[in-house]
């Protein structure tokens, strides 16, 4: 199995490691709504949040950088909202003649997009601080301690199980391709662009048919096992004092950070 690929879980021991999955849970959803809430152009708000992400970082015991070096993977996704430097509100700071359209770009559009940008930048880098933290049977437990959906947690569940059947499934039909596929020193193997489509059609099909066969035989496997509908862990899920004061404290810290934010 090639775990490496999904899972970013970081296997050290850290005061945040061995936080309650639970916590962790709200506090990062605490977090990416606390961002969502604050105005347009409330930097020392967000700084204040960046501040707040970057004790989470040294806590963790991944440095300081782990989460920065990460996070630069949503930037293209959060560049879709690009179209909002052209909102017709605001003072127009120059005008863009296209020929068949004009823009112009205004002052209040330009905050709007770079405030989208950084409240997008600040949740995927703690969304990216929990899973180094948390494994992920513990995050299903934190979801159903917290109430989710039983049919939610379970779907997801599942759907992150055979992730990894599925890479597997692919990996092995990439291995046969490479072992049936001799070519001579010089030449260009493969045959022309319909072939090549063809023959990825098949493998395809192949890998929906192996996959699901499959995974019909690990869910077998798992009723045998005993189970019963949720995941299981080793880890016991109790609630200690330090638990209630990390969660209380970053509570504190995100109503500082609206309270911040919403002072003009």
């Amino acid at each position: 199995m090639h775990a490496d690929l999904f899972d970013q879980y970081q296997f050290i021991r850290s005061p945040l490691h061995t936080t309650d999955p639970r916590v962790k849970v709200l506090v990062v959803v605490g977090f990416i709504i606390s961002n969502a809430l604050l105005p347009d152009g409330s930097w020392l708000a967000f700084a204040l949040a960046w501040l707040i992400l970057l004790l989470g970082n040294d806590l963790s015991g991944l440095g300081l950088g782990f989460t920065f070096k990460r996070s630069f993977v949503a930037l293209p996704f959060a560049l879709v909202a690009v179209s909002a430097i052209f909102s017709p509100q605001g003072h127009p700071l120059t005008t863009w003649d296209l020929g068949f359209i004009t823009l112009a770009p205004t002052d209040l559009g330009l905050i709007r997009f770079l405030s989208i940008l950084v409240r997008s930048w600040l949740s995927v880098q703690m969304a990216i601080l929990l899973v180094a933290t948390t494994q992920f049977p513990d995050l299903i437990h934190a979801f159903e301690h917290l109430h989710f959906p039983r049919v939610l947690t379970t779907i997801v569940a599942f759907l992150y199980r055979y992730l990894f059947v599925l890479t597997d499934e692919a990996f092995r039909l990439l291995r046969a391709r490479e072992a049936r596929s001799a070519g001579l020193p010089g030449r260009k193997g493969g045959g022309r662009l319909a072939w090549r489509i063809k023959n990825t059609g098949n493998m395809a099909g192949q890998l929906f048919l192996r996959s699901y066969d499959r995974s019909d035989r690990i869910y077998n496997a798992m009723l045998s096992r005993g189970y019963t509908g949720h995941l299981r862990t080793l880890n016991p899920h109790i609630m200690n004092r330090k638990d209630w004061l990390v969660l209380g404290l970053s509570f504190l810290s995100l109503i500082l950070v609206q309270i911040v934010g919403w002072i003009r």
